[in-house]
């Protein structure tokens, strides 16, 4: 259960694909700050900017071609674990994530961790969520394997609550949902995600899932935390019954089927009936885990963002 201190692991060498995204740039920026060896895998032609940002970081640079099975190999010798990053759609969370992991496999790298980094998509029913049913199948791939796998659950991102996500409607100080106002949800920082993951790869002894969350409330308790952070009451707006959310998922993805685009408006839809259901609710929280991170609350996140933009 206790990690190895950071101290004690000057040798340890973690192989870390998507280190160019958001979340896998924190995780490369946590694992450097932890005087852990970074080996980032960027695609050939991949932002010269990313890549100096990496470098001066002190994180080796590996421009990698992922569908050249030695090249791979090659790249994932000596780590101690793999973490994928990587955000996509089936040839990138499917097809490129299994490239990725039979390599590990060839280069006897003992742990894998996958981009899963979501809500606890193992409760739901597949079919149910397209972007989730990718993860499951990939899941499927790793536990047939004989290497040890850790996955990190977080819920919903944190960040995505200052605008992305249509939930708290600052211009109007309402709190939007469907069905229950009491139903706990899981929201997690990327960074704090960052910090769970890297310690998560640098366990003795990590469990299969760590669920993780910043904070859990109900929209009813959201709605008390928007109005703390903005000084602003804010009221509740029910557009109706989960079956509604379900019908207006069902329409936007006629009017807008956008099957190409990660993260298409029907798949946000998805994401949060999901979490409004209690369907995908975490069951338990690891983060008294790694105790040595400061799990940051939604009324941070709140008040930060809205500093920013006065």
């Amino acid at each position: 259960m206790t990690q190895a201190a950071p101290d004690s692991l000057p040798s340890t060498l973690i192989v870390l694909a998507g280190a160019s995204g958001d979340l896998g740039g924190r995780i490369a920026h946590e694992l450097l700050k932890r005087k852990v060896r970074v080996r980032a895998l960027l695609r050939p032609g991949s932002a010269q900017a990313r890549q100096v940002t990496l470098q001066a970081a002190g994180a080796e640079v590996c421009e990698v071609d992922y569908n050249q099975p030695a090249e791979l190999t090659q790249a994932c010798q000596g780590a101690d674990c793999v973490i994928s990053a990587l955000s996509g759609l089936h040839d990138v969370m499917v097809h490129t994530q299994h490239q990725l992991l039979e390599a590990a496999l060839k280069a006897n790298v003992p742990r894998f961790m996958p981009s899963d980094f979501c809500i606890d998509y193992t409760k739901l029913e597949p079919g149910h969520n397209r972007n989730l049913d990718l993860r499951r199948e990939f899941q499927q791939i790793l536990d047939a394997v004989p290497i040890q796998a850790v996955s990190v659950l977080n819920g919903m991102f944190t960040d995505l609550l200052t605008g992305q996500a249509p939930v708290i409607l600052f211009p109007i100080q309402r709190i939007l949902y469907w069905g229950d106002a009491d139903q706990p949800l899981d929201f997690t920082t990327i960074q704090n995600t960052a910090e769970a993951a890297v310690a998560a790869a640098l366990d003795s002894n990590p469990p299969r899932f760590v669920r993780i969350a910043g904070e859990t409330l109900s929209i009813h308790q959201l709605q008390s935390v928007a109005s703390e952070a903005t000084g602003k009451a804010f009221g509740l707006l029910r557009a109706g019954s989960l079956q509604t959310l379900n019908r207006l998922i069902q329409l936007t993805q006629k009017l807008s089927p956008d099957k190409g685009e990660i993260f298409p408006p029907w798949q946000g839809m998805m994401y949060l009936r999901d979490m409004l259901s209690g369907e995908a609710k975490l069951s338990s929280i690891d983060n008294k885990r790694y105790s040595e991170i400061r799990w940051i609350p939604v009324w941070e996140v709140l008040t930060e963002s809205l500093s920013k933009q006065n």
